[in-house]
């Protein structure tokens, strides 16, 4: 019996110690197929790094890479991490059709031919539970500036005026709140409305029985018929771009307020102007606009028509520069909500 037991354990061992040989010798075959070579090729809170290179993945951190670089190595890479700056064409794919994911850091996907991508077995993930709480916060702020007359309160002080009366103000109060687009950023936008008294109708095209304790789901024409204010958080698609125009607008019973920190291209600019002009849009709080480039880190001032020197003037237009998701803490949940996906892959 000893001698039985002794040759199975003699046997048993042999194997490990032949496995362990043949892994030895055939290690980076076996990291290739258990871990992959991962470019992120913009700028990125280093905790997206440090999560995969833990998971075992081999990770180069290229922030300023240029176009043409990116496309000559991507070969070299099983999975591309990067935000705005690069553009992923069917023509891309066509030459890269070994990547197992391409991830973007942030929300919208319109530079990434996603479909295209999936076709070919290539996983898109983005992440935009990172930065849904700072553009919610971010619209209701809009919000709140332009109801209370906050900008042009504080442009009359600093020039020496002292305007009670006629900055009095509006509240939220009461108010029925139009949301088109029920994912991760307008459902963060309609939890901040809890507390402030107003009812919230959502409109989603693509969802069913999505109303929740936040808002109930409402039709485009119910939107139409109640809402005192519209806040669209759609992605730019060829069926969004545009949505916004004067036909829309036109749509509404009441004046309304008008908040987007979605896609600037959502809002047809040249109509939303005559729609100031008019009264039909009491004021707007814009944080994209149309004329951004597509990587959003510029706007070019001196080339930019009259209706943006319209809102550029106008009292009851509040602008910020494409930062509704763009905080400290966002940066960071940005790049860990994306790591958790990536990981997820194996």
């Amino acid at each position: 019996n000893n001698f039985f037991y002794f040759k199975i354990s003699f046997v048993r061992n042999c194997w490990f110690f032949c496995l362990k040989i043949v892994f030895l010798l055939n290690k980076n075959y076996f990291r290739r197929i258990l871990f992959m070579k991962i470019l992120i090729a913009e700028a990125v809170h280093p905790i997206l790094k440090s999560m995969l290179e833990t998971d075992g993945h081999s990770v180069d951190f290229q922030p300023n890479i240029s176009n043409t670089l990116f496309e000559q190595s991507a070969s070299e890479f099983d999975g591309l991490v990067i935000r705005s700056k690069f553009k992923i064409s069917r023509e891309f794919l066509d030459v890269n059709k070994h990547l197992k994911f391409i991830a973007r850091l942030g929300a919208g996907m319109e530079n990434i031919d996603t479909e295209y991508a999936e076709n070919l077995g290539i996983t898109c993930l983005n992440s935009p539970e990172g930065n849904r709480d700072a553009v919610g916060e971010h619209t209701l702020g809009m919000l709140l500036v332009l109801m209370h007359n906050m900008r042009i309160a504080d442009a009359q002080i600093r020039a020496g005026k002292w305007e009670r009366n006629q900055n009095r103000g509006y509240e939220i109060d009461g108010k029925t709140i139009g949301i088109i687009g029920y994912g991760n950023m307008g459902t963060a936008f309609a939890q901040r409305l809890c507390g402030f008294g107003a009812r919230v109708l959502a409109y989603d095209k693509y969802k069913t029985n999505y109303g929740d304790a936040y808002a109930q789901d409402a039709s485009l024409d119910e939107i139409f018929e109640h809402a005192d204010v519209l806040s669209v958080h759609v992605p730019l698609t060829l069926e969004t771009e545009y949505m916004i125009d004067s036909q829309f607008l036109n749509k509404f019973k009441k004046n309304i307020y008008l908040l987007n920190a979605a896609r600037g291209k959502v809002v047809k600019t040249d109509d939303l102007v005559a729609a100031l002009e008019s009264g039909k849009v009491l004021g707007a709080g814009l944080d994209v606009l149309e004329y951004e480039e597509s990587h959003f880190d510029k706007l070019s001032f001196d080339e930019l028509p009259p209706a943006f020197q319209y809102l550029q003037k106008s009292d009851n237009v509040i602008l910020t520069p494409h930062i509704a998701g763009r905080t400290h803490e966002s940066e960071q949940k940005l790049a860990r909500v994306l790591a958790e996906k990536i990981v997820s892959l194996g």
